[in-house]
């Protein structure tokens, strides 16, 4: 029983001593950390022109690299919202139709959240726009 007892105590010293070494040192810099912000709810609008009503949905999460970043984005998150919005009011079928098309999409809409942040918080903040999902209805 005792030999059990000192068995489990040494096992669990070097489990203890791990953890400690995880933790950044004091003078060391912490490592940057990835925060995504997801839209929510997901944007659902119609797009196009023409006497038949076109439909989208995009779940969209945008990327940051800091908790700071992360507050100021979540701020002004319905100035982006209502940015996304009208590019997505905008496309064709034929800019929602291939992959190459919604790449561009996606760039474009990056490109747009991080002019709307440069002006209001002078820094782009948001590193990359991911389309979770992507619906359209032609």
């Amino acid at each position: 029983m005792k030999t059990c007892i000192a068995l489990l105590l040494a096992l669990s010293l070097p489990l203890a001593h791990a953890n400690e070494e995880a933790e950044p040192k004091e003078g060391e810099a912490a490592a940057p950390t990835t925060a995504y912000i997801g839209l929510t709810p997901a944007l659902v609008g119609n797009y196009g022109s023409g006497p038949k009503l076109k439909y989208y949905k995009a779940d969209i999460a945008l990327q940051v690299k800091s908790a700071d970043a992360k507050a100021k984005v979540e701020h002004h998150e319905p100035l982006i919202r209502n940015q996304l919005v009208m590019i997505f009011s905008q496309q064709t079928d034929e800019s929602l139709g291939s992959p190459d098309g919604k790449e561009k999409l996606r760039q474009e809409a990056l490109k747009q959240v991080q002019d709307v942040l440069q002006q209001e918080e002078g820094a782009p903040l948001v590193d990359d726009l991911l389309f979770n999902n992507l619906v359209v209805q032609p």
